[in-house]
Order: structure tokens, then C-alpha cells, then sequence
């Protein structure tokens, strides 16, 4: 469910949902917490709008055909198309990849998906193809991460599986 958010009195609190994506401009903080699903936050410094999802896996499955920010590409997709309509040109955006941590702390084992490791490099790779330089990213691992943007300032707070708050 894409949520989108227009200027109002006060402060805007918005979780985001495995599967949702956010896009909008000030007067909003966006969180979500992320296992192995991975949040592309985008920001463009110019118009001080931004956009984030919250994706589970790195593309839609064969016969899937409807677009959903479920999949990696498609919320890209979806977020790209909204920030388009707002004016914003995407290579101008700067983005920040978290998440895709290996929640089980099990070894691979051949033929198993390491599905947290396929949705951060599958993020790495949309981006690059779109022309979008990565800012930053906090991926992999094994622990949980809280995610916090501010798309009026380009903000964003990272809490890591217990650690600290990261600024």
C-alpha cells in the first residue's frame, strides 16, 4: 500500500509495512523495521522530497503480474513513477540501502535462497542501473534494524539489532 503525504498542520508519523512504500515531502518521519526485507530511501536535496519502501524479495515471480512494492523492482518502479510526477529526476537522488540481514544465523546451504543477501545486492543493482549514486548503505548481518527518514531534511536514523542509534 503506497502512502504519500501532503503539507498539514503538525508532525506525520507514518510505519511502514512489509510491502509498503512512502513518498512525500516534509512535516513526515517514516519508519520501518527490517529482517531480511530491505528499505530503498531515496532523497532529492533539491526539492526536499523523498520517497523509502519496505520490500521482502529482490524481483516478482514468473506469472506474478501484477506490480507490487512487495518485490524490489516493482517499488522501485512505483516510487520512481510517483517522485516522477512530483518533478524530481531521479538521477538527481540520492539514496541509501538497509536491511537484508540473515535473520536464521545459519550457514548457507546449497540450493537454499539467502533471501536478505539477494534483496541488498538486487537494490545495489537497480540502482546503478538507473544512475542513482548510493549514499550510503547498512546491510547483511544478522540482526534487526529500525530504519527513521525524514524526507523534508534527508534525515535518517538507523537502530541495529540492539546497538545504538546511528545518525
Amino acid at each position: 500500500m503506497p502512502y504519500s503525504h501532503a503539507a498539514q498542520a503538525g508532525p506525520c508519523e507514518l510505519l511502514l509495512q512489509p510491502g509498503d512504500y512512502f513518498v512525500g515531502g516534509g512535516g513526515c518521519r517514516v519508519r520501518t523495521l527490517l529482517g531480511s526485507c530491505v528499505s530503498i530511501v531515496l532523497w532529492d536535496p533539491l526539492r526536499r522530497i523523498g520517497a523509502m519502501s519496505h520490500f521482502l524479495l529482490a524481483r516478482r515471480p514468473a506469472g506474478c503480474r501484477q506490480p507490487s512494492a512487495r518485490y524490489a523492482d516493482d517499488a522501485l518502479a512505483l516510487m520512481a513513477t510517483r517522485l516522477g510526477a512530483l518533478g524530481v529526476d531521479l538521477r538527481r537522488c540520492e539514496a541509501r540501502i538497509f536491511g537484508g540481514a540473515d535473520m536464521f544465523g545459519r550457514p548457507p546451504r546449497a540450493g537454499l535462497p539467502r533471501i536478505g543477501l539477494e534483496n541488498g545486492e538486487c537494490a545495489r543493482q537497480l540502482l546503478s542501473e538507473r544512475g542513482i549514486a548510493v549514499h550510503g548503505e547498512h546491510l547483511f548481518g544478522s540482526a534487526y534494524r529500525v530504519i527513521v527518514f525524514e524526507p523534508g531534511s534527508g534525515a535518517v536514523w538507523l537502530r541495529h539489532g540492539g546497538a545504538g542509534l546511528v545518525h
